[in-house]
């Protein structure tokens, strides 16, 4: 299906049916109502690098996330994409490993050599204020959950320090001695974030931290650790940095012989689908990663339509949910 197949059936020249499609003036609105719903009919689809060529500006935005086998990043990328379509954006998705990034400067000059209107770095990972510096300072740009306005691009922030605090403010509250981190990979700000403030509310009630242990956001690292947990006849309290390590650290207290939460509390982070559905159902802290998807592409859209890409900061603020998984101590 082509420009000129709408064209005939419409009964306009294919000039006509450019200017409808691409949003130009010049045509009446019973003209311009019957080419589009022509091209309905069809099904036809413009071509987006054409239309660039054509009209001077992309209809497609580049997405560069980390490990979208995960929840948060599938989830967030999702966000974006849904939004970006309503705004009549395509969305082109570069996906990453965390363990073996390519070089940012290559990822870079890949995106910008392309027919793209902006860049959202949905990669909460220290290698994305690298590559933000070798974007050009007029390409519109957004990154998600790293501490990076210093460079001069807006930032959704997912408030992680406020997250964490009140996951362990919480076990603290149910009356536990102490709480047990179970942190997620050094590399990551969301994971720094969170483990510092685990620090700070410990501190903050006169608790001296425990040995911290650390995984790599999977349910496999978070098993490992909750075993070493297991064999802790101290540990009443445990707060992993996500919840799929805290599944892998419930299966392995279960293994041991303790019971959730009778004799260890477990509180997770991110609210993922299945926390509600495991047994004991897993206290959590709920992130909008959906919501900072579409607020990045608000942000990403307005710079596009010529705000000035500035270094902003735009913090969502995260929800403690408790479930069955945390209570008094034993």
């Amino acid at each position: 299906m082509v420009l000129g197949d709408v064209a005939r059936r419409a009964g306009v020249s294919a000039m006509t049916v450019s200017r409808v499609l691409n949003e130009r003036p010049g045509v009446g609105d019973r003209t311009r109502a019957r080419v589009f719903a022509v091209a309905a009919e069809l099904g036809y689809r413009p071509n987006r690098l054409a239309q660039a060529l054509v009209t001077g500006r992309s209809q497609v935005l580049a997405v560069v996330s980390f490990n979208t086998a995960q929840y948060g990043p599938a989830a967030t990328v999702f966000g974006v994409e849904q939004a970006a379509r309503q705004a009549g954006y395509a969305v082109q998705i570069t996906t990453l490993r965390s363990g073996d990034p390519l070089p940012a400067r290559a990822v870079m000059e890949g995106i910008v050599s392309q027919a793209v209107a902006g860049l959202i770095l949905a990669a909460p990972h220290d290698w994305t204020a690298e590559a933000l510096r070798h974007l050009p300072a007029d390409r519109p740009a957004v990154a998600l959950d790293v501490d990076i306005a210093q460079e001069g691009a807006p930032v959704i922030g997912l408030e992680q320090t406020t997250g964490a605090r009140r996951a362990t403010e919480h076990l603290l509250a149910l009356g536990h001695d102490t709480v047990w981190h179970v942190a997620g990979p050094t590399d990551q700000p969301s994971a720094r974030a969170r483990e510092r403030a685990w620090r700070e509310a410990l501190v903050a009630a006169g608790r001296t931290p425990p040995h911290l242990l650390r995984g790599d956001w999977s349910a496999r690292s978070g098993y490992e650790q909750g075993r070493r947990l297991a064999a802790m006849p101290d540990v009443t309290a445990v707060f992993a940095a996500n919840d799929h390590m805290a599944l892998g650290v419930l299966r392995a207290l279960r293994e041991a012989g303790h019971d959730v939460p009778v004799d260890v509390s477990l509180v997770g982070y991110d609210d993922i689908p299945e926390a509600e559905y495991v047994w004991p159902p897993l206290t959590t802290v709920r992130q909008d990663f959906g919501e900072a998807g579409r607020r990045a592409l608000e942000l990403l859209v307005a710079q596009i339509e010529g705000e000035p890409r500035t270094g902003t900061l735009v913090a969502l603020e995260p929800e403690l949910v408790v479930r069955g998984s945390s209570g008094p101590p034993p």
